[in-house]
């Protein structure tokens, strides 16, 4: 593994805690590095609040992301296939789309509430609205970037449409929908505090332990969490990619 990756980091974390320790930053505004891994290990050994362990605010937070991303990529995957496969389909869909798409999926919270009530659904519809473009707007694309002699091959060979769905056209997406499946599920990491802020009022979850840790002035357990949130997004992603690879060896 190389290491000069992370110089970079290395150098700002030195920096942040000398700056932190000679007061030049105060730890009631900005704690430093070592405060924020003695905050993790109350989160990890005490809980926010008190009894509410670290691991299982992961595990209910992985799971409203996982229930929101999964259904966006169920709806968004196979969609995204036929849009990108009929120009007709293309069209009649496109315009709500893109009238959709720019909301932000914060500003659906009341509705959200409003049609789930406070819990897991509306935290879950939340992250779909997140993960749910990325994924189908890439897929479209991958669809439409698929070389058209390859199109025009299977038609002189008179393939089934079928073939042509299975064999050309999924195969050669791929690539573009992992591309949005990692975007789609940072987005739905990006929208989990306020996803549970607004959706959980006991319990468990990251945004919920972030916030709570917020209304006690914790800023170490508040940083100590969203550290963990990045993490976490950054191991999926990578899985993510791993996955891809095995997929599309022939890409390599």
């Amino acid at each position: 593994m190389r290491l000069d990756r992370y110089i970079l980091l290395l150098i700002l974390l030195v920096l942040w805690q000398a700056l932190c320790s000679l007061k030049i930053i105060p730890n009631y505004l900005l704690p430093s590095p070592v405060r924020i891994l003695l905050g993790l290990r109350d989160l990890l050994l005490i809980g926010m609040p008190p009894g509410h362990l670290l691991p299982k605010h992961i595990l209910y937070s992985l799971y409203r992301v996982g229930l929101g991303f999964f259904a966006a990529a169920l709806l968004g995957i196979p969609t995204g296939l036929w849009m990108g496969w009929s120009p007709r389909l293309r069209r009649i869909v496109n315009p709500l789309v893109e009238l959709v798409r720019p909301i932000p999926p914060l500003a659906w919270i009341p509705i959200a509430i409003l049609w789930f009530g406070i819990g897991m659904k509306s935290a879950a519809f939340i992250i779909f609205l997140g993960a749910f473009f990325p994924i189908l707007l890439n897929t479209v694309s991958g669809v439409l970037a698929i070389n058209s002699v390859f199109f025009e091959a299977a038609q002189t060979l008179n393939a089934k449409k079928k073939d042509v769905f299975f064999k050309i056209l999924v195969p050669g997406s791929i690539p573009s929908i992992f591309v949005g499946m990692r975007i789609g599920v940072g987005i739905g990491w990006m929208t989990l505090v306020a996803a549970e802020f607004t959706g959980v009022r006991t319990g468990y979850g990251l945004g919920y332990m972030i916030m709570t840790a917020r209304d006690i002035q914790r800023p170490d357990e508040i940083l100590a969490g969203m550290l963990v949130i990045g993490l976490i997004g950054y191991l999926i992603n990578a899985g993510l990619k791993v996955c891809e690879k095995r997929f599309v060896k022939w890409r390599a």
